[in-house]
């Protein structure tokens, strides 16, 4: 059974048209319709021409927001030896061996990304029932298999997000804070479309993009002109 709408809800959607908005249209009635009591997230819902049942037409990568997140990002660094000195003086905010893969499979969850060595990787695997729902496994696809400890901490704390179609071939993905300036939420918008344009499947045929809804964490979706998007150079959205 359907869940009903609250009345807030109700209310906001009436101010969405039925159509797809210019971009910085749409942003700006985002942040009009970001009530709640709370610091809305904005997010992106990305609907791709993509299979990801087949291995060709999988989706998955990061984008470095050029305006960041808005968050704080907690990083945790599973390596060895010196590495492991240096993901500390690089401003990790969790650091450890074996012993912080065995308090990760007790249940310590205190980061929200984790980065491991490659040389540790055959210890971290074991860790993949846990972290893989929570999307905080280790992969070179996603930035978070590296020796460059130093740059991938950087990476993550200074607003680079890792993303992936799920099944059915949507990309939902954060893309900054309601309270950024519109412009702001363009850059990275714009950002996000350009990455997921550059990593297209190989195994994707036909047309590629399909829909682009923008929405706050608590708000009614927005569609977006994805032709405009694309069309729209940088300089325009800087």
């Amino acid at each position: 059974m359907a869940k009903e709408l609250s009345r807030r809800l109700q209310e906001l959607q009436k101010k969405v048209e039925d159509r797809a908005y210019q971009p910085m249209e749409a942003l700006s009635l985002l942040k009009e319709t970001a009530t709640a009591k709370f610091p809305e997230t904005a997010e992106a819902h990305i609907r791709l021409g993509i299979d990801p049942k087949y291995t060709d037409q999988q989706l998955r990568t990061t984008v470095a927001l050029p305006k960041g997140t808005g968050q704080t990002v907690r990083v945790a660094v599973i390596a060895r030896g010196e590495k492991v000195t240096e993901a500390t003086n690089s401003g990790a905010d969790v650091v450890g061996s074996e012993e912080l893969i065995e308090e990760i499979q007790k249940g310590r969850m205190d980061f929200d990304r984790l980065i491991a060595t490659p040389d540790m990787m055959t210890q971290v695997a074991k860790l993949g029932r846990l972290l893989g729902p929570r999307g905080l496994m280790p992969s070179p696809k996603g930035g978070t298999v590296t020796f460059d400890l130093a740059q991938a901490i950087a990476e993550f704390k200074a607003g680079k997000l890792e993303f992936r179609a799920d099944r059915t071939g949507i990309v939902h993905v954060m893309f900054g804070k309601v309270s950024f300036p519109t412009e702001d939420l363009l850059v990275n918008l714009k950002a996000l479309q350009e990455t997921i344009d550059r990593n297209r499947p190989s195994g994707a045929k036909g047309r590629y993009w399909r829909s682009i809804y923008v929405s706050a964490t608590m708000g009614p979706s927005i569609q977006v002109d994805v032709s405009a998007l694309r069309d729209l150079k940088l300089t325009e959205a800087a």
